[in-house]
């Protein structure tokens, strides 16, 4: 139905099935995991309705042109980039909003910029499309600026938003759009994915990027390992297994001052992932090459254990947007968890 597209078929059908029929909701929000492909689909379908399909896909954000436009922005003090919001828009009736700065936030001038743009005709044909990508990073009063777009959107436009969970959008939000979730890309088609793009270390991008095209593309190997090694240690202190000197080391280290905490944070969920899967079994862990480390942890641990963590790090991943301090927030976490070891 979209070419080059992997997993999630009965999405695909139903925006093929609207394309089909003509009738296309206004505000479609594609939600579920990060890499799945929910800015790839939007951007397929925006190509059936407008053509352009090479303009189109030059703003996928993976590129590394675009990677590096919203690396440079992270650099520019906050009125500067109020002055220029990021947008992304190769083929002008296609626009993309895409999270900025150093917290990768939708701004509330991108909203108002999306607002005042919505309003141009269609430069050929009959319709705009734009993307906004991971609306669920957009703060309260950039959510509300979106909304006023929502509830009398011009005839000419279709929103299309993605989001990793639908429930942290506002409800008046979620109300005003149909909804396609996407999963987690089974194993048999990550591999035939692997195998088109011709990925090295294909088995262990699979196993780690959890069905997610995406991350199997874009992870870092090295620098992922840097940061397992990190957090492992985090861990292995916090459980008891090893003295706190031994996180003071890599914590002072440079590598730790140029971490940002939302990837470390990502890869702590994924160890603790797989310590819950040694413990009780069920299915296969991603980090093999830590294994016995990790099996040292699971029969260390106790469920409670595992329980407080887990809910330690999602308040860590709620502050991560209002920039706190990283070292502090990690250190807070190791001694809170090192008083409940089983």
């Amino acid at each position: 139905m979209f070419e080059n597209f992997f997993g999630n078929r009965a999405a695909a059908a139903a925006l093929e099935n609207m394309i089909e029929s003509g009738r296309i909701p206004q505000t479609i929000l594609l939600a579920g995991p990060e890499g799945v492909g929910k800015a790839t689909l939007a951007r397929r379908f925006a190509a059936r309705l407008l053509g352009h399909a090479e303009l189109i896909e030059r703003d996928d954000l993976s590129r590394p042109e675009n990677l590096e436009t919203i690396a440079e922005r992270e650099k520019w003090p906050a009125d500067k980039r109020n002055q220029d919001p990021l947008l992304f828009a190769s083929y002008p009736d296609f626009v993309t909003f895409a999270p900025d700065g150093p917290l990768q936030q939708i701004s509330i001038q991108q909203m108002r910029l999306l607002r005042e743009r919505a309003q141009f005709k269609p430069l050929k044909g009959s319709r705009r499309v734009f993307l906004i990508d991971q609306i669920d990073r957009a703060g309260e009063q950039a959510a509300n600026s979106l909304l006023k777009t929502l509830e009398e959107p011009p005839a000419h436009l279709i929103l299309l938003l993605t989001a990793a969970n639908l429930y942290d959008l506002l409800p008046t939000i979620r109300s005003r759009a149909v909804p396609l979730y996407l999963g987690p890309v089974p194993d048999e088609e990550m591999r035939q994915f692997a195998a088109e793009r011709k990925l090295d270390n294909a088995e262990r991008r699979i196993a780690l990027a959890q069905g997610s095209p995406g991350l199997a593309v874009s992870i870092d190997l090295e620098a992922y390992d840097r940061r397992c090694e990190a957090m492992l240690a985090l861990l292995e202190t916090a459980a008891g297994l090893a003295p706190f000197a031994s996180w003071v080391s890599y914590a002072e280290s440079p590598a730790a001052r140029a971490e940002k905490l939302e990837p470390l944070l990502r890869t702590l969920y994924s160890l603790l992932s797989d310590i819950l899967q040694l413990q009780y079994g069920g299915g296969k862990i991603r980090n093999m090459h830590v294994r016995q480390r990790l099996a040292a942890l699971a029969g260390r641990v106790s469920f409670r254990w595992m329980r407080k963590a887990v809910a330690k790090v999602d308040e860590l991943a709620e502050l991560v947007r209002r920039n706190i301090q990283k070292n502090i927030a990690l250190d807070a976490l190791i001694m809170e968890l090192r008083s409940g070891t089983a």
